[in-house]
């Protein structure tokens, strides 16, 4: 872009003026705050932007941006990256808005897991709203046998009266369906199957695999214990996304399946682990 189609507000080196002199208890005038709080949700929607992409967005300069950044991850609102940022680690985005952010990218995603798994297979489906797309995508096969703590895979994959559905034992969250808690694990560990299929709340660039309930996690790091092979489907705004709680690392995958592809320092973890990446039709 033209560095002259920026609006250079906010940059002293340039003298421009707020329109609005209100200054709140914060020290932020009202053009200010407005623009940090469409800042948030824009990344609590996409997950990790990049500094390029918000000066675009908002026709700012990168200065500008980065120094919002700095201030909104200074109030904890949201993680600061090398070139970016992220939501923080102690909230997600509710249940049924995750039903339909990015729901076509999801679909595609769930296409090409779904080409990659024979019938006959025995399988695990964690929690997430992705994996929910690619039980959709399975409905089609033959005589699957599947183990899940997804009450919302179990209906979805019950239409077919060919497959064998078990669900775990475990407390029911209500928002989502999902089955979490010590008899979660219990159950998943009385069973050894060819492939475990996981979503994941968030990539960090070091390639930790991140979600935001510690039960949860434990029910995922189960299943990627217990199968012969674990394939990993995130789209795109799980990369760099941050969240509290430890569950692996994404060289303990074999496959990982999403709708573009990973940023450099995730794609150099996955060579060096001989991790397969299958990028759907949505991809760039």
């Amino acid at each position: 872009m033209n560095r002259s189609t920026y609006n250079n507000e906010q940059s002293p080196e340039i003298g421009n003026n707020y329109a609005d002199k209100t200054i709140p208890a914060n020290g932020k005038s009202t053009l200010v705050r407005d623009r940090h709080e469409k800042i948030y949700q824009l990344i609590l929607s996409k997950g990790f932007v990049t500094i390029e992409s918000l000066a675009e967005e908002f026709r700012m300069t990168p200065q500008t941006i980065r120094r919002d950044i700095n201030m909104l991850s200074d109030e904890g609102m949201i993680v600061r990256y090398h070139g970016g940022a992220g939501p923080s680690s102690t909230e997600n985005v509710e249940y049924n808005q995750r039903k339909v952010l990015y729901l076509k990218e999801k679909q595609e995603i769930a296409k090409l897991v779904a080409k990659h798994i024979p019938n006959n297979a025995s399988l695990f489906i964690n929690i997430g709203t992705t994996t929910e797309e690619i039980s959709k995508a399975l409905c089609n096969h033959q005589r699957l046998r599947v183990i899940t703590n997804n009450l919302n895979v179990a209906t979805i994959l019950s239409r077919n009266e060919n497959f064998e559905i078990i669900t775990t034992g475990g407390l029911i969250r209500h928002r989502d369906g999902g089955i979490i808690g010590p008899l979660t694990i219990d159950c998943i560990q009385q069973f050894r199957v060819d492939i475990g299929i996981i979503g994941i709340s968030g990539i960090d660039m070091d390639g930790t695999l991140l979600d935001f309930d510690y039960r949860e996690v434990r029910a995922s790091r189960a299943i990627i214990d217990n199968s012969r092979k674990v394939f990993l489907a995130a789209d795109h705004t799980k990369f760099g996304r941050n969240a509290m709680v430890h569950l692996g690392n994404i060289s303990d995958i074999d496959a990982m399946f999403t709708d573009r592809q990973p940023p450099a320092a995730i794609r150099k973890i996955l060579k060096e682990a001989s991790v397969e990446v299958y990028v759907s039709n949505t991809g760039e």
